[in-house]
């Protein structure tokens, strides 16, 4: 039997009972929320999040993408750690949609040893 966990963003569901979430889904929101958090945003823990929107209205190239994968790394692994294993980051962006980006990361949730990806269009 799987724990269920306070889903995020917290939400009502029928009945009046808070939502939860499975395993694989809390931890799915667990990046999200690292990925979209800019550091300074949480008054308890100032230095939590990524700061890949700060790149928001930066010219889409390779340094770019580089730039990305690397604190979108840096800061799963840090704050992640010792609940997942960073196997890759990949931001692209569509063919011929120079003004759009993908983030896909490929992890495995230490604990139940389950390979997740999930991607991110921003």
């Amino acid at each position: 039997m799987t724990t269920p966990y306070l889903a995020f963003p917290v939400q009502v569901g029928a009945g009046g009972a808070l939502r939860t979430a499975e395993t694989g889904d809390h931890v799915d929101q667990l990046v999200l929320q690292t990925l979209f958090t800019e550091p300074g945003e949480r008054v308890n823990l100032p230095e939590f999040g990524c700061g890949v929107q700060r790149l928001v209205f930066a010219a889409n190239s390779d340094l770019l993408r580089a730039t990305a994968r690397f604190l979108i790394t840096q800061s799963l692994e840090r704050w992640l750690g010792d609940v997942i294993d960073v196997e890759s980051v990949d931001v692209s962006s569509p063919e011929g949609e120079d003004e759009q980006v993908e983030i896909e990361i490929a992890y495995v949730i230490r604990q139940a040893q389950v390979r997740r990806v999930l991607s991110v269009p921003a």
